[in-house]
């Protein structure tokens, strides 16, 4: 990571960052995961590119964690749900200080911490094993429930994509979490609009999602986010603590491949190696995007 980057972690990383350092943060773990992945062969860049920003955000300014204590009881929980979009989440947390950096080349490795989906049992972090889509929401809804029970203070955020919207498990825990109310829940929707076979609109038409949860009884912004804005991003963050009221569901409108103009809401790149000359190809358009970024 180039030194201005490298300044901000070190001087910054356990002090809320600003949405210009936030954007910075991001476009470099951006660049980082393209590289392990077309290094590696393997893993998703689609998704992972899509969340950069919200994941860097909630780590960097809004999470309440100890990465040299991952186990705090009284930490906010995070919950990936869309686990396939690991490369992400693991960046994000190797540069917060839950392990070194050095270890991301080794993603899905044999023996690796860092396989192809979380594992809360191998690496350090990590709140829930994730990969079968879906079951996030009704982790996480236990997750709220036990806070309130055990009169803990923390927080829990699942971060999903279309295709945990596809599943009944996460609608029967909707239904569910309306009726309770925890405090603390929060529902972030990557919502990226391609999965792995097509778009949603081919896959499986949502409708109009905010509505669809206010049906379900959920609290939902006035509008949606733009998920690769990270001036948006705190604003979402403003307003889910506007209020009291529970559970909340907060829509992020992103773009899969983000960043890599051709790779760009091509469901292709869902988790397609990166070969040799779409890395030679899209390289460039990441470091750009840094420099852009430096200089604002």
């Amino acid at each position: 990571m180039k030194e201005i980057t490298q300044n901000l972690l070190k001087e910054k990383r356990d002090i809320p960052m600003t949405a210009k350092e936030l954007a910075l943060l991001a476009a470099e773990f951006r660049l980082g995961m393209f590289d392990v992945l077309h290094g590696r062969q393997t893993g998703h860049w689609g998704g992972a590119s899509s969340a950069a920003e919200l994941t860097t955000a909630l780590y960097f300014n809004r999470l309440r964690v100890r990465p040299s204590e991952p186990a705090w009881e009284d930490r906010d929980r995070f919950i990936l749900s869309k686990g396939h979009a690991s490369m992400n989440l693991y960046t994000v947390l190797a540069h917060r200080g839950y392990f070194s950096p050095d270890a991301l080349p080794g993603f899905r490795t044999l023996g690796s911490f860092l396989q192809g989906h979380p594992c809360m049992h191998k690496t350090p972090g990590v709140d829930l094993s994730t990969g079968a889509l879906g079951h996030g929401l009704s982790a996480g809804l236990g997750m709220a429930l036990a806070a309130g029970l055990s009169g803990k203070p923390y927080w829990t955020y699942v971060m999903s994509g279309e295709g945990c919207l596809d599943e009944g498990q996460t609608w029967e825990a909707a239904m569910m979490a309306a009726k309770y109310k925890p405090r603390g829940l929060v529902y972030m929707i990557d919502y990226n609009k391609v999965q792995l076979d097509g778009t949603m609109a081919d896959i499986m038409p949502l409708g109009n999602l905010a509505d669809k949860f206010r049906s379900f009884g959920w609290h939902v912004a006035d509008r949606s986010f733009d998920g690769h804005d990270t001036a948006d991003i705190l604003e979402s963050f403003k307003w889910l603590d506007s209020d009291d009221v529970w559970p909340k569901a907060a829509i992020y409108d992103t773009v899969k491949g983000k960043g890599v103009p051709f790779m760009e809401g091509k469901n292709a790149w869902h988790g397609a190696p990166i070969d040799a000359d779409s890395y030679a190809k899209g390289r460039p358009e990441l470091v750009a995007d840094i420099a852009a970024k430096e200089t604002l």
